[in-house]
């Protein structure tokens, strides 16, 4: 196992799924955002392509959500026109490259997934998970929905590292 995988599972409590790579690390080198599998080895879809690790990450991103944060960044993605383009572009995005990774794989679910959006969201609806379009954002800068989302966590990141707290 290598490092990576092996510092994620730490953080995740398991072994990841769909690991593919690490993709945003922390100001400690640790991973924070990591790339998934279209599909895990098993062949069952796994619709996050990027995918929050950093624990610090992880419970902030979750108390916006448990103060209302889905409904509200919901709200403001179908009320302002910015917003609602910027998730737009993103969804495609996540398409293009859901399929790219996939590589012509299409999994158990003869590729249905391949067709989901940030967060493995249908074409409308709840934004679902804050934590995949933090983790979109981060991943890929300019997702203007997903870098607000970020801008509420304060702070961005913490003052030792989650992941190996002896690291300062």
């Amino acid at each position: 196992m290598d490092a990576d995988r092996a510092a994620v599972a730490r953080q995740i409590g398991r072994e990841p799924r769909a690991f593919s790579r690490v993709v945003v690390r922390c100001p400690f080198g640790r991973p924070a955002v990591t790339e998934q599998s279209p599909y895990d080895p098993d062949g069952e879809p796994f619709p996050t392509t990027y995918y929050v690790t950093c624990r610090h990450l992880v419970a902030a991103i979750s108390r916006i959500e448990a103060a209302g944060g889905v409904d509200r960044w919901t709200q403001a993605a179908n009320d302002d026109p910015t917003l609602a383009e910027s998730r737009a572009k993103a969804d495609d995005e996540q398409r293009v490259l859901r399929r790219e990774l996939a590589a012509g794989e299409t999994g158990r679910d003869g590729g249905a997934s391949l067709e989901l959006g940030v967060g493995g969201a249908g074409r409308t609806g709840s934004l679902k998970c804050l934590h995949a379009h933090a983790a979109f954002a981060l991943a890929r800068p300019g997702y203007e929905l997903g870098e607000r989302i970020v801008a509420e966590l304060d702070p961005r990141w913490p003052d030792r590292c989650c992941t190996d707290p002896g690291i300062h």
